[in-house]
């Protein structure tokens, strides 16, 4: 053998020795951190609500939190805090008389629960509770406290303060401590609210002392976690504690039901001076209709898609929608391409979204048709009577349920289909029966019998 060709095998047999060794050296290190995936650098415990603190431990998961102070769009949601009202004037009107009307604005991350909570114009304009800091911070050690270490009592001194009284407790808004145990890292719910409304949903299934904490499924705690906040719940008259409305079940009608059974309004409607319903955020119901809840899809498999970091498999802290994140978010289950998916979800939600002002432009005419009532003498009275203002709240209570609800009807979209088709009805009933009632001067029972005694 040639003197250069030896020593271009030596090199080249010193190059493979040196990447051999080297991709061993990466194994080893990789094996290492998979088996070590996070380092104990602080102690955390029930005490530690600063996610700055949690992210000295765990990095990555604390980035993906930072990033949910991001704004970017979809077609039909995201996180940019414009102003619903003048997207859809309509709601003026829907919210009359209620602090909805004066503002509300399309929600965003995480990282700005409290921020947003602290600036809108529902807290400066109008008496608030404590209650709202249930689900827009950090709160439990507060609730601990102010409960002398009974977390449950304290949520209910807590819930019962002003506004100003309650948020001097806390300093963070929803962050690492409200979904995880300090110690071990496990998912865990630790919402008042929601530990009570779920075994009381358990109940009336039939499934008696319910605890989420030591009775769900890991996978079940995975949408649990999200569940605790993302819900329809309303202020306990009358010392303002937070209640998940769930005795009878979790469909829009159930909780209707519930609510009428303890005669309970959000308020009176400034137009119409119907009692009416307010939905809160009702994507946990809504999501329980739907098919990826059926096939044993939790909230975070979407929302918070796994990924790979180095070694370490790690759910995605930058919690947003998954149109956002599409390659990791859908296909993981579905063989199409992410065009495919997103023009999939975008269809679904334009129908809805059509539907949606259908239904909103029926419960605007309902409230022409009670106007005209009154400019011709109807009074509450009588339109209460001729189940005009009853056909009103149902209506509303479903149209609004389905537009708090922030997947515009992808989480269920032949339950949310079915919602707006039932509102649209509901609607136009009490819109005819509004504008019969005056004519030609009969009284509530003639014009009710002439609507057909619906």
């Amino acid at each position: 053998m040639s003197r250069p060709l030896l020593i271009g095998v030596t090199v080249l047999m010193a190059v493979a020795v040196f990447g051999i060794a080297a991709l061993l050296v990466n194994i080893r290190d990789r094996k290492a951190e998979e088996a070590h995936p996070f380092v104990p650098l602080v102690a955390l415990d029930e005490s530690t609500v600063d996610p700055k603190e949690w992210g000295k431990v765990f990095p990555r998961q604390y980035d993906g939190y930072s990033r949910t102070v991001d704004t970017e769009r979809t077609r039909f949601g995201g996180s940019e805090a414009f102003s619903r009202l003048d997207a859809d004037p309509n709601l003026r009107r829907i919210f009359a008389g209620y602090a909805f009307g004066v503002e509300f604005k399309e929600e965003r991350g995480h990282a700005y629960t409290l921020l947003d909570q602290d600036s809108t114009r529902r807290i400066h304009e109008f008496k608030q509770p404590g209650s709202c800091l249930h689900c827009h911070a950090s709160i439990i050690p507060a609730y601990r406290e102010a409960g002398g270490g009974d977390v449950m009592k304290g949520f209910e001194l807590v819930s019962a303060k002003p506004w100003a009284e309650a948020r001097a407790l806390v300093e963070h808004p929803v962050a690492c401590i409200d979904c995880h145990d300090p110690e071990s890292m496990a998912l865990r719910v630790t919402r008042p609210g929601f530990i009570r409304g779920i075994a009381a949903h358990k109940a009336s299934q039939g499934v008696r002392d319910y605890d989420p904490n030591r009775d769900a499924t890991r996978q079940e705690m995975r949408s649990y976690v999200c569940g605790q906040c993302h819900v329809e719940y309303h202020f306990r008259k009358p010392d303002k504690v937070v209640t998940y409305p769930w005795f009878k079940g979790l469909k829009v009608e159930q909780i209707e039901s519930h609510y009428d059974s303890i005669g309970f309004s959000d308020w009176t409607h400034a137009e119409t001076k119907a009692p009416v319903l307010k939905a809160q955020h009702p994507e946990f119901e809504m999501w329980s209709q739907g098919i990826h809840a059926r096939s044993g899809v939790a909230c975070a498999d979407c929302h918070m898609p796994y990924m790979r970091d180095g070694a370490v498999k790690v759910s995605d802290h930058h919690i947003r929608s998954p149109l956002l994140n599409v390659d990791r978010a859908c296909l993981g289950c579905h063989a199409f391409s992410a065009d495919e998916m997103r023009q999939r979800a975008e269809l679904i939600q334009s129908r809805n979204k059509a539907l949606l002002m259908r239904a909103e432009d029926a419960l605007v005419a309902l409230f022409d048709a009670v106007g005209e009532a009154r400019e011709a003498g109807a009074d509450s009275a009588a339109l209460s009577r001729a189940g005009v203002h009853a056909l009103q709240r149902k209506a509303q209570w479903r149209i609004d349920f389905v537009n708090a609800e922030n997947s515009m009807g992808f989480h269920a979209p032949q339950e949310a289909a079915r919602i707006l088709g039932e509102a649209i009805d509901y609607a136009r009933q009490g819109e005819l029966k509004a504008r019969l009632l005056p004519s030609h001067g009969r009284g509530a029972g003639t014009a009710v019998a002439a609507a057909g005694g619906r």
